[in-house]
């Protein structure tokens, strides 16, 4: 007993020490228990006389760990597991709930990886069901807490199971079990229905909730995501569901508690609305199920009992975007009732938008639901009205109004907040807002001009004045970035329900046209010293987006035939009336961004990432070249003309500005031409050349050497052929290549030129789409992995010499794996006859292998699972 008494004292510092040393001291004193299967005996002595519940915490969660990594006798594993019933049984009530829990999860632990070893595990539901039937209150929540925690273990992986062996537990158990458990707990609901002892009413609910969870047939797909689609739940369950007081004990439970069991009800709902289709046996009983569902909601709406309470709001949400998902709009409309159920969604929706701030990352359900519905329209037959004629411009309408407010509201300092920075909350609310725009296009199409017409109009007239309230213009161009964002989002799509393609095309000219006149002000006047405003970078890179999506309907390789009204009547409004006069627009905000702004990363790599999209389109491409704006960029692509080339936090940026630049270059086949384009970065290679190897180490050096390797590295992935390859190649060897091995070898301990200047070498010589073919008399090959060879020597000596600081992974780790993969893609490329170095006595192969092993061995095992890439 004196033991117990020190064990218990140890358990206690285990369990609630403020002192890590001491926690540490007790873990390893104890660790035999969880260790050693010697002691399983003595965790039974402990749960037998025991005064104190850590130490009752100790004996279970070591027994688990025994069950979970050491394969037991089938009897030891047998007599744990009635002794953990009997214990359950006899002192369950008196334990603390950690206790409890803990013995629980032991108990389905046992079962889950005994249940092929031997019947008597499969017993567990039935032994579960007498703690039901003692009749006290505890006894009766032990059961449900088994049953809960059983349908948990047999639904998620184990470390110490195969996941084939998990897979066939699972199944097992869903068809021996689990729909009994389902019955038990739906038994259990209606018993405690007008019990108040709601802890009881929450075990039942939440095992309801996992067993309509339950992954049914093995996908395990993440159900907090829209993509759980339906509910495989087995045919031998369909009496049950079609059985209405199945479903009706959610929606009263819905109405007789309060958050967060209502939520947990609901959850439950989201669950049996998503219910496979096949289901049901005939048309009958699947639109019976609809319209209880239907019926059901309807009521939650007309007495908006609970929706104050921001869970249950956001889960009745998703049960409504459920609808969309499982049924169609032609069974919806035939349901009785169709009419006031629609009605009160509407009403519901248009509430919910002018409570944007509180239902904000709710609207994405209704949106969806409503985007889906006007989806079906063309496939509705029959006289029944769908009524959504009446509801949805009012819907959409509001949607507008709504994000208007929103602006004048004003948001916090807290970036997070704007949903116009969130780009994923943004990209989900404007991907089903189209669809409604869509469907009656015209008359949603002048309301945005209507809305748009006199905030350009101020915007314009501001831009005149030579000061102005800063407050007041970052409201109208947080406005402005709205009303762009929302016709770039209706331009992505072209499905259109309302009205002929010729008319959509003019249409979409005319919301076009204004964000093109937009254009004109935003870099003039007044507006032209904003561009360190926040809401001024909004704006643009909105205008971005909007080209982007512009550009894939109306001006890619795909559109270059269709789209004769839109340019009609751009024409006719601003005189554009045809690709290449649309492109110059486009490339002309590109330009404007790429000289205006230094400080904003975003916009800079948002206007690039849209060049690039151009660039790389072969119509687009080729018309791109006839452009004097894109003539001189290429001419000139210099710190003077484009300042972001100096700012180092954009430096990252260079690497796909140059890629664009040699993606054009190499369009035209011109040796003149790309010599001439490469004129600005052979000025930098001169000048770092001359630079003596005593002032080799400043500030200057190191930002024209990070700038260089980044560039080159753009210029480089551009290259996709032999020929292209080829006159950069030329360009580099023999001339440039001894200041790539000057910068590794005097800035080894420095990753932010080491890391740029690898990666560049890693593109140089990797052979993609065959780009690295020389001729059969050339050496080139052999050489360029002579370079390889001298950079990873040099690189690895060095860096293997130095003490490791406390970033390792920056500062020696990323090095080594690029020049690991540099070495990678030399061995591979197909471009060099290995034979040939032992033949010459050449060590250049025998050095980079030597050192690539040196620096492999370096690292610790450890280090190298830790560090994927690694």
């Amino acid at each position: 007993m004196e033991n117990l008494a020190q064990l218990e004292a140890l358990c206690e510092r285990l369990y609630n020490s403020q002192d890590s040393a001491e926690r540490a001291h007790a873990e390893n004193t104890l660790k035999c228990f969880s260790v050693n299967t010697d002691y399983i005996s003595q965790c039974q002595y402990i749960l037998e006389n025991a005064l104190t519940p850590y130490a009752l915490m100790l004996a279970s969660s070591s027994l688990l760990k025994q069950v979970t990594d050491h394969s037991l006798a089938l009897n030891l594993r047998l007599d744990i597991w009635t002794y953990i019933f009997n214990y359950l049984a006899t002192r369950g009530p008196k334990l603390q709930p950690f206790v409890t829990a803990s013995l629980i999860q032991l108990l389905c632990r046992v079962t889950k990886f005994g249940w092929f070893d031997d019947e008597r595990f499969r017993d567990v539901v039935k032994e579960s069901a007498n703690f039901l039937s003692q009749g006290t209150s505890e006894h009766y929540a032990i059961g449900l807490k088994i049953l809960n925690q059983l349908v948990s273990e047999m639904n998620q992986p184990n470390p110490g199971l195969p996941s084939t062996h998990h897979r066939r537990v699972a199944c097992s158990f869903r068809d021996q079990s689990l729909f009994q458990i389902f019955q038990m707990s739906l038994t259990s609901l209606r018993h405690l229905q007008s019990d108040v002892a709601s802890r009881l009413q929450e075990l039942a609910l939440s095992l309801a909730h996992k067993c309509l969870s339950f992954d049914f047939v093995g996908t395990s797909i993440d159900e907090s995501s829209e993509e759980f689609g339906t509910v495989q739940i087995p045919s031998s369950w369909r009496p049950l569901l079609e059985d209405s007081s199945t479903l009706q004990i959610f929606f009263d439970y819905y109405s007789i508690t309060k958050a967060p069991l209502s939520k947990e009800a609901l959850e439950c709902l989201v669950r049996l609305a998503s219910v496979r289709r096949s289901l049901f046996v005939n048309d009958a009983a699947r639109s019976k199920f609809l319209a209880h569902l239907m019926t059901g909601t309807k009521e939650i709406l007309q007495s908006g009992q609970g929706l104050a309470d921001h869970d249950n709001y956001h889960e009745y949400c998703r049960l409504l975007g459920r609808f969309r998902v499982n049924y169609q709009l032609s069974e919806l409309v035939n349901v009785e009732g169709y009419s006031d159920w629609i009605r009160l969604v509407a009403e519901f929706t248009l509430k919910s938008l002018q409570s944007w701030q509180w239902a904000s990352s709710s609207v994405y359900y209704l949106l969806g639901l409503w985007s889906r519905l006007v989806s079906s329209v063309p496939y509705l037959k029959g006289d029944v009205p769908s009524l959504l004629d009446e509801f949805v411009p009012k819907i959409t309408e509001s949607f507008l109004t709504s994000r208007f407010n929103s602006v004048q509201v004003g948001f916090p300092d807290d970036l997070s907040e704007n949903p116009l920075d969130n780009v994923e909350l943004l990209q989900d609310q404007l991907d089903c807002f189209p669809y409604l725009c869509r469907f009656q296009y015209e008359s949603s199409g002048s309301y945005i001009i209507n809305m748009m017409e006199p905030v350009l109009q101020s915007y314009t007239e501001k831009a005149r004045l030579q000061t102005c309230d800063k407050n007041e213009l970052s409201i109208i161009e947080a406005k402005l970035t709205w009303v762009v964002h929302i016709i770039a989002a209706i331009l992505k799509i072209k499905q259109c329900t309302g009205c002929s393609m010729e008319s959509q095309e003019v249409l979409d000219a005319e919301l076009s046209a204004r964000v093109l006149q937009l254009i004109n002000v935003t870099d003039s006047g007044l507006h032209s010293q904003r561009y360190g405003e926040v809401s001024k970078q909004r704006l643009d890179r909105a205008i971005l987006t909007f080209f982007q999506h512009f550009r894939k309907s109306y001006v890619g390789d795909q559109a270059m035939h269709s789209s004769k009204q839109l340019y009609a009547r751009l024409s006719e409004l601003l005189g554009l009336h045809d690709h290449l006069l649309l492109l110059n627009v486009i490339v002309g905000k590109i330009a404007t961004n790429l000289k205006c702004y230094t400080e904003s990363e975003q916009v800079i790599d948002h206007t690039l990432s849209l060049f690039l999209e151009l660039a790389c389109g072969y119509m687009t491409g080729k018309l791109l070249l006839k452009l004097d704006t894109v003539k001189f960029i290429i001419a000139n692509h210099t710190r003077e003309h484009f300042p972001f080339l100096e700012e180092y936090r954009c430096s990252r940026s260079r690497t796909t500005f140059y890629y664009t630049i040699g993606w054009l270059i190499f369009m035209e086949d011109s040796p003149i031409k790309f010599k001439s384009s490469m004129e600005p970065l052979l000025q930098v290679f001169v000048s770092l050349e001359s630079t003596p190897d005593a002032v080799f180490r400043t500030d200057a050096v190191k930002y024209a050497l990070i700038g260089l390797m980044r560039d080159l590295r753009g210029i480089a992935m551009a290259t996709n052929s032999r020929r292209t390859y080829g006159l950069l190649f030329d360009w580099l060897y023999p001339v440039h290549m001894p200041l790539i091995l000057k910068g590794i070898t005097h800035w080894t301990d420095t990753p932010e030129v080491t890391t740029p200047l690898l990666k560049f070498m890693a593109e140089f010589v990797l052979n993609k789409a065959q780009r690295l073919t020389f001729d059969s008399s050339s050496p080139n090959g052999i050489l360029l992995f002579r370079e390889v060879s001298k950079l990873i020597v040099a690189y690895g000596t060095r860096i293997l010499s130095l003490p490791n600081p406390a970033d390792i992974y920056a500062f020696k780790y990323k090095g080594i794996w690029i020049s690991l993969t540099i070495l990678a893609r030399g061995l591979a490329g197909n471009y060099v006859n290995f034979g040939v170095f032992e033949l010459y006595g050449d060590r250049a192969l025998s050095d980079a292998l030597d050192i690539a092993l040196k620096m492999t061995l370096s690292i610790p095992l450890a280090d190298i699972l830790a560090f994927r890439k690694l």
